[in-house]
């Protein structure tokens, strides 16, 4: 079975016959069999030469890379094999389209919102008093449907997260003193907490959509950009709320992560080795999480559930069934 391999240590990657081979620093080496390798985590310095680059392409290997700080920097994203022209080009043609294309970027709205949603409901249930905030929220939600433009619709998107972030104080056990979201840096624990685990979303739906046939380029809500795969952060938008924010919640709720699991001369900028090894290790189990989904009536991994958003957002495309995205039931 293939999986994500982290690789926090620095050192080199190279081909050995039809291996992937690491040798660290101490010129230790370690083999690693090229089929079970699903997709490379590098959080480290990492020498590598056109060879090994060829190599993980032949196999279908994205290859991630996160800086010191742990904030994600970029992927190698290798050549497409799936891509359908027939697809491309009605995925193109939606884009263009204003009106078409603002429906799809409500979906994504409408359903990270419910998810959001779904998560204060279930720290209210529990004793965390959060029932204003998610009164604001549902206020917030219900103006979805009517905006008229995508600035619109992410400006309420962003006070809905506005709304959501006000209660991180209330959910979390630890003492936190969050108040509002800051990136470039991130100006705190909870900051850097947050952009690390959203850029390992924002990476696992990248590897789910190369697995298909769509464009990860070409996007519906957040712009397009020379530099980025602007669909992989629609699609994110979805799963910060199930993926990313529960796991947080649980970490810190749990100590697992704490004051100690950054570096406190740099402002909490860094996570240690060692917490980011635990907060990588915990995201990977949450992965291979199963549910019971409704409409195939089988259990899938929490994994699958991005490909399958994949799958309705291609059959959207064609022209096949109307996408309505993911909305967690429990």
């Amino acid at each position: 079975m293939k999986r994500s391999f982290y690789i926090y240590n620095n050192g080199e990657l190279h081909r050995k016959d039809n291996t992937l081979q690491y040798t660290n620093s101490e010129n230790k080496t370690r083999d690693i069999p090229i089929e079970q390798v699903e997709d490379l985590y590098i959080m480290s310095e990492m020498t590598f030469n056109t060879k090994f680059i060829d190599f993980v392409s032949k196999y279908q290997i994205p290859i991630h890379f996160f800086n010191y700080y742990n904030f994600y920097t970029g992927s190698f994203y290798p050549k497409e094999t799936l891509l359908a022209g027939n697809l491309l080009v009605k995925q193109v043609r939606l884009y263009e389209d204003e009106q078409k294309r603002l429906i799809i970027a409500k979906k994504f709205i409408e359903a990270a919102g419910a998810n959001i949603y779904r998560n204060l409901r279930y720290y209210n249930g529990r004793g965390k008093d959060v029932e204003k905030v998610m009164k604001e929220i549902e206020a917030l939600r219900k103006k979805i449907s009517r905006t008229k433009s995508i600035n619109e619709l992410m400006g309420i998107e962003g006070n809905i997260r506005k709304q959501y972030y006000s209660a991180w104080n209330t959910i979390v056990n630890q003492k936190i003193d969050f108040e509002k979201r800051v990136k470039n840096p991130p100006d705190n624990m909870i900051n850097t907490m947050i952009s690390f685990v959203n850029g390992l979303v924002y990476t696992r739906v990248l590897g789910e959509i190369y697995r298909t046939q769509l464009n990860p380029t070409i996007s519906y809500l957040h712009e397009p950009g020379v530099r980025r795969f602007s669909l992989s952060l629609d699609l994110a938008e979805i799963f910060k709320p199930i993926l990313g924010d529960r796991l947080i919640f649980s970490l810190l709720n749990k100590n697992q992560i704490t004051p100690s699991s950054f570096t406190k001369d740099l402002n909490y900028l860094h996570l240690t080795k060692d917490a980011s090894r635990t907060i990588a290790m915990k995201f990977d189990e949450m992965l291979k999480k199963t549910i019971h989904h409704k409409e195939l009536s089988k259990d899938v991994t929490y994994k699958y559930l991005i490909r399958l958003e994949c799958y309705k957002l291609i059959k959207h495309i064609m022209g096949e069934k109307e996408y309505e995205g993911f909305k967690i039931w429990w």
